[in-house]
């Protein structure tokens, strides 16, 4: 690609990245480090980036890595950042450190998905999320959001279910412009908005509950999501995981007990 469409292709991607941050040039120009007259004549592709400038703004806006590697691309230069296959012998110590983790986390549920949600691995305490949910949705690759506003999955059983779709939406949506988040967000917008069933909106005052009604009884329980600091792998840097801890003693009861039964099932990861 010649030189001039590069540095066009930067400057439009550069311009699109700092609106949808609601930035102002001055306020990037500042945060990167550069002048507003520089930071506009990159926009304007007056101006052709160097890698280093093109690294201090992607870390300005808070691009993933995926997204700084893109960035990079746009102004013709090669990746900063691998993508290695998650089962690959050099990611061994991640995979045992994320059994690890599961473990960590039993009697309470916790799975770990990558960025669109697909399970790569979960603990038997998930089980608990599990109860009626149609065999098929649990077909590698079971994918967490489909699992949770899917008719057939966990949605019939979600007591404040349209306070939570509004949370998984807004969580989505935050994580865009992603092709293969959009896909998914059409698909999970047709599932349909639920009717109201008359069910108060339920909070914690810092979190949005889920209220789950479960072969063992209600609970009440709050996600948590945690990922890997500082990590300089694509695959690593865009695992999730995401624990559930209870909300309240009779859920730590019912999920303690279920532990003590091993009354669970396991999920298949992909």
């Amino acid at each position: 690609m010649p030189a001039a469409a590069h540095t066009l292709g930067f400057g439009s991607a550069l311009r699109s990245w700092r609106l949808r941050r609601r930035l102002s040039q001055i306020e990037l120009a500042l945060a990167s480090g550069t002048t507003q007259r520089h930071l506009s004549f990159l926009e304007q592709g007056r101006s052709a980036p160097g890698r280093e400038i093109v690294e201090r703004l992607a870390a300005a806006l808070d691009l993933t890595l995926r997204e700084r590697n893109a960035l990079l691309g746009t102004a013709g230069f090669a990746p900063s950042y691998a993508e290695t296959n998650l089962g690959s012998s050099k990611l061994d110590p991640i995979r045992e450190a994320l059994q690890h983790i599961l473990r960590g986390h039993l009697p309470y549920p916790a799975l770990i998905m990558d960025s669109v949600g697909d399970v790569i691995g979960a603990n038997r305490a998930v089980g608990v999320l599990l109860d009626g949910v149609a065999p098929y949705l649990l077909e590698p690759p079971i994918n967490v959001f489909r699992l949770a506003l899917h008719p057939q999955g966990m949605a019939p059983r979600i007591a404040n279910l349209d306070q939570w779709r509004r949370h998984v939406f807004d969580g989505l949506c935050q994580r865009l412009p992603d092709p293969r988040l959009e896909t998914l967000i059409e698909e999970l917008e047709g599932y349909g908005v639920p009717p109201r069933n008359g069910a108060s909106a339920d909070t914690l005052g810092f979190a949005v509950p889920l209220r789950l009604r479960t072969d063992s009884g209600d609970v009440r329980l709050v996600a948590t999501i945690s990922t890997f600091a500082a990590a300089l792998d694509i695959t690593i840097s865009e695992l999730r995981l995401e624990a559930f801890l209870p909300a309240d003693r009779d859920t730590a009861d019912i999920l303690a007990h279920r532990h003590q039964v091993r009354d669970g099932r396991s999920v298949r990861p992909r």
